[in-house]
C-alpha cells in the first residue's frame, strides 16, 4: 500500500515525495491557482484539489482559469464546470473535486493566489503573462507543466524563463511520462519536479501533486526537466511518421533511440548545467516512450504520414484533437530555428528531417532516408563531451 502524501519525506534526486509542513505554513495557508483548463490541466486542477482538501497547508479552493468558450448547448464552458464539476469539453467524465471552480476572468482567476499552477499551450505564455504583469502577490511562486519554447533574435527561452524574467517570481516545472487520460482514470503514473535553488518550495510541489497513483520525485535541473519534456514531442513526430507508413517496431525503436540521443545533446549543448541522470527520470525516457506509443502528437502525426503529407497538420489537429493543440510541429520549428540560427543542423538530423517533413520540403518517408546526412551525424556521436 503506498504511503500518503502526510507521511511522504521528499526524496534526494530521483526519490519519491514529501510532506514536512511547518507552523508558519499552517499559519499561513497558500492558495493555488492553475491557469489554464485543457486535457492536462483539468486533470492537474483534479489532482491538486484532492490535495488541498487533505493539507492542513493549503487552502481547499483550487482556482482554474479557463478560457471562456460557448458550447454547442449555447452555455458558457466555465458555468457548465461549476455546475457539473467537470470539463465536458476537455476532459469528459471526470470529476474534477467539489473545491475546483472555474474563472473565465484572468486577473480575478490569479487573485490572492500564491501558488501559480501554469499549463496552457507555450505558444500563449507571453501573452498570458504581459496579462499578469503586476496583477500576481509579490511573494506568489510559479510551476509550468507546459512543453515548449519561446525563439528570440537573442536565442531559445525556456517557458519557465519566460514566467520568471516576465513576473518576477520564482518558476519549477512539472513534467513526466503523463498522459492526462490515463491519469484521470487514476492509472499509476509518475512526473519530476525541476527546481533551481529552492529545496524547500519543490518540497511544497511535490506535496501538493503527489497521491497514491501519481508519484513525484524532484530534481534540481530545471533546464533538464524542461527540455526533455519539450524535445520529446519532436520525436514522437518522427515516431508517428513511423507508425503511418507501418515501417515496424525495430524501427520506431531506432528513432525513439536516436532522438533521445539528440534530446540530450541539444540540451548539454543550450545548458552544460543539464544533468546526465536526469534523462533517467520519469521527464525523460519515461515521457519518451510513452508519448512515441500514444499521446496527439504521434496520433496527428501518424495520419499525417498516412495520407502521404497531402493534409496540413492544422487541419488535422482541427479534425482529431477537439480544440486541444498540437505542440510537437510548433517545438520542431522552435528547435529549427535554434539549430539554423547557431549552425548545428548536420549536428541533429532527426530533428531537421522532422520539421522538413512538417513543412512540406520532405516526403514522411524521408524519417529514415537521411542518408545524406550520415557523414555529419558522426559529429553527434562525438559530442560526448556535450552528453
Amino acid at each position: 500500500m503506498a504511503p500518503s502524501a502526510e507521511s511522504q519525506q521528499l526524496p534526494v534526486e530521483g526519490e519519491t515525495a514529501s510532506d514536512n509542513i511547518t507552523h508558519h505554513e499552517v499559519l499561513h495557508k497558500s492558495r493555488v491557482t492553475v491557469v489554464g483548463s485543457g486535457n492536462w490541466g483539468s486533470v492537474a486542477a483534479k489532482l491538486i484539489a484532492s490535495n488541498t482538501l487533505k493539507l492542513t497547508s493549503f487552502h481547499d479552493e483550487v482556482r482554474m482559469w479557463v478560457f471562456e468558450e460557448t458550447l454547442p448547448s449555447g452555455e458558457k464552458l466555465s458555468e457548465v464546470i461549476n455546475r457539473t464539476n467537470e470539463n465536458v469539453k476537455y476532459l469528459p467524465g471526470i470529476k474534477l473535486g467539489k473545491n475546483v471552480v472555474a474563472e473565465p476572468d484572468l486577473e480575478r482567476a490569479v487573485r490572492d493566489a500564491n501558488l501559480l499552477v501554469f499549463v496552457t499551450p507555450h505558444q500563449f505564455m507571453e501573452g498570458i503573462c504581459k496579462r499578469l504583469v503586476g496583477k500576481i502577490r509579490e511573494d506568489a511562486e510559479a510551476i509550468s507543466l507546459i512543453k515548449g519554447m519561446e525563439v528570440k533574435m537573442e536565442g531559445p527561452c525556456m517557458i519557465s524563463t519566460l514566467i520568471s524574467e516576465q513576473l518576477g517570481i520564482n518558476c519549477c516545472v512539472l513534467m513526466g511520462a503523463n498522459i492526462a487520460n490515463e491519469i484521470a482514470v487514476e492509472k499509476f503514473s509518475e512526473a519530476t519536479v525541476g527546481y533551481r535553488q529552492n529545496r524547500e518550495m519543490a518540497e511544497k510541489w511535490v506535496r501538493l501533486f503527489y497521491t497514491p497513483y501519481f508519484m513525484v520525485s524532484a530534481v534540481q535541473d530545471v533546464e533538464g526537466v524542461e527540455l526533455c519534456g519539450t524535445l520529446k514531442n519532436v520525436v514522437a513526430i518522427a515516431a508517428g511518421f513511423v507508425d503511418g507508413l507501418e515501417m515496424g517496431n525495430n524501427t520506431k525503436a531506432a528513432i525513439m533511440r536516436i532522438g533521445l540521443r539528440e534530446m540530450k545533446a541539444f540540451s548539454k549543448l543550450l545548458f552544460s548545467s543539464v544533468k546526465d541522470s536526469t534523462f533517467f527520470e520519469s521527464c525523460g525516457v519515461a515521457d519518451l516512450i510513452t508519448t512515441c506509443l500514444g499521446g496527439r502528437n504521434r496520433k496527428c502525426a501518424e495520419a499525417f504520414a498516412k495520407n502521404g503529407g497531402k493534409r496540413s497538420f492544422d487541419e488535422l489537429e482541427a479534425e482529431m484533437l477537439q480544440g486541444q493543440k498540437l505542440q510537437g510541429v510548433s517545438t520542431a520549428k522552435e528547435v529549427y530555428q535554434v539549430l539554423s540560427h547557431r549552425g548545428w543542423l548536420e549536428l541533429f538530423p532527426l530533428f531537421t528531417t522532422v520539421h522538413e517533413i512538417c513543412t512540406g520540403h520532405l516526403p514522411p518517408s524521408a524519417i529514415v532516408e537521411y542518408s545524406e546526412h550520415m557523414p555529419k551525424f558522426s559529429l553527434l556521436e562525438g559530442s560526448a563531451q556535450f552528453c
